[in-house]
């Protein structure tokens, strides 16, 4: 089951409007909060915007090869500190615990019907701001949330139609897993 929904998850960018519930940003925050981390120190934090008037403020910290993105019902961003979680040595494990409870909301999100697209491509400080996340804090990623259009978005351009029709390939193995001791 969980394998199927691993496979069922896309990044897809024509998106239609759904109506966000409160019970599915608690649903959703709930599933990222049970995410394994160091210590147990749990250093994510999140803002799920989903309020229409909201959403169309942080909309401008997207650019233009992202505008697909504005027919998003919700925009989740995803922060994190330093300082929050362990720090050995040279490692640093904020990003990666966050990046685990992420993950883990996406997957819900997918197993409830929803696109869940995490994106780089955002104005870091013009989001921070409109969002009142401090300056000491890391915004990781936005996650665009809706369901999957069945119309191909018009501001898409020929890449992004082209991973719309077909998953973009994926490394093969031998590329990523290796047995025992890494090899190129």
């Amino acid at each position: 089951m969980l394998k199927e929904l691993i496979g069922r998850r896309r990044a897809y960018r024509s998106l239609q409007h759904t109506d966000i519930a409160e019970e599915m940003v608690r649903d959703l925050a709930e599933c990222a909060r049970l995410a394994p981390s160091c210590f147990n120190n749990q250093p994510w934090r999140f803002v799920f915007v989903y309020d229409p008037e909201r959403l169309t403020e942080l909309h401008r910290a997207l650019p233009e090869a992202n505008a697909w993105a504005k027919s998003s019902s919700m925009i989740v961003a995803v922060f994190s500190r330093k300082d929050l979680d362990c720090n050995i040595k040279e490692r640093e494990y904020f990003l990666f615990d966050t990046g685990m409870a992420a993950a883990f909301m996406i997957l819900r999100a997918t197993e409830k019907g929803l696109v869940a697209h995490p994106i780089a491509g955002f104005d870091e400080n013009l989001a921070r701001e409109i969002l009142g996340i401090p300056d000491d804090m890391h915004l990781i990623t936005l996650v665009m949330v809706g369901v999957k259009s069945a119309e191909m978005s018009p501001v898409l351009n020929e890449k992004q139609r082209a991973s719309e029709l077909e998953r973009p390939p994926r490394l093969p193995l031998e590329k990523i897993a290796f047995h025992n001791r890494y090899t190129e």
